[in-house]
């Protein structure tokens, strides 16, 4: 919910609090005598509501989607998540897909600026398989592959059984607090952040740019063939003739 309170002085324009008086004076002449007072400051105050829900001002949110969640505005025109249990994976999808966008757009776009800044030497991030690592890019495919599968298992059962997995299966003496899905806390918040409403709505505001900056950057390179901050740097050399209008002329 959204308030704006604020105060405003008004001034007041009326004509003079005698009479006005025309055609004075010699021939007929036509004045006219109007006074200007400023009135007392007067303190008017308004709240302005958003009303929390409405992805679009006037549409009807589902039932389902009552604002409770966080970044809920009542935005699902295929009703894909009507059903309780799609609705808890798609917001626990989210939430991860969100975080996983954060890093990786700040995975592309800080060793481009640090690189062309000339403070390291990496290889832009879609050059980066072409780089020569420690193993194959088989190998390292088949070791992430079989890494995240086990996560999203894990993850999958704190879904289906909230605290399921807080404690650690190989080394018994590490485990996480009881917390909600989602928020696991512990080593994973070493700032030790709170889970606030107001976190949260943040946290999957920031998410949701990132995904659509991340499809940007793929879109922009495909494009162009260079990354953001190369494209950045390309218009504010020719801000009028670097544009997105003579990238699509061709």
């Amino acid at each position: 919910m959204a308030t704006v309170t604020t105060q405003a002085s008004a001034a007041v324009f009326h004509p003079s609090a005698t009479r006005s008086r025309f055609l004075r004076g010699s021939a007929g002449r036509l004045n006219g005598e109007v006074s200007v007072r400023q009135a007392l400051p007067v303190n008017r105050a308004f709240k302005v509501e958003a009303k929390k829900g409405e992805w679009l001002p006037g549409a009807v949110s589902p039932v389902y989607l009552d604002g409770t969640l966080a970044g809920d505005n009542g935005f699902d025109p295929l009703a894909l998540a009507e059903d309780p249990e799609n609705l808890k994976w798609f917001v626990q999808a989210e939430l991860v897909n969100g975080r996983w966008a954060m890093l990786g757009v700040a995975g592309m776009l800080l060793p481009e600026v640090l690189t062309s800044a000339g403070l390291i030497n990496v290889p832009k991030w879609y050059d980066a398989g072409k780089a020569e690592y420690f193993a194959s890019s088989s190998t390292l495919f088949v070791i992430e592959f079989i890494l995240f599968h086990y996560v999203e298992i894990r993850r999958w059962q704190d879904i289906k059984k909230p605290g399921s997995v807080n404690q650690d299966p190989i080394f018994k003496s590490y485990s996480l607090p009881p917390n909600e899905v989602g928020y696991p806390g512990g080593i994973f918040n070493p700032l030790n952040f709170a889970p606030t409403l107001e976190a949260k709505e943040k946290e999957i505001a920031n998410g949701r740019l990132a995904m659509l900056a991340f499809l940007g950057f793929v879109v922009q390179h495909n494009v162009t063939g260079k990354g953001p901050f190369d494209n950045l740097l390309q218009h504010l050399s020719d801000p009028w003739h670097n544009t997105i209008i003579q990238t699509l002329k061709g």
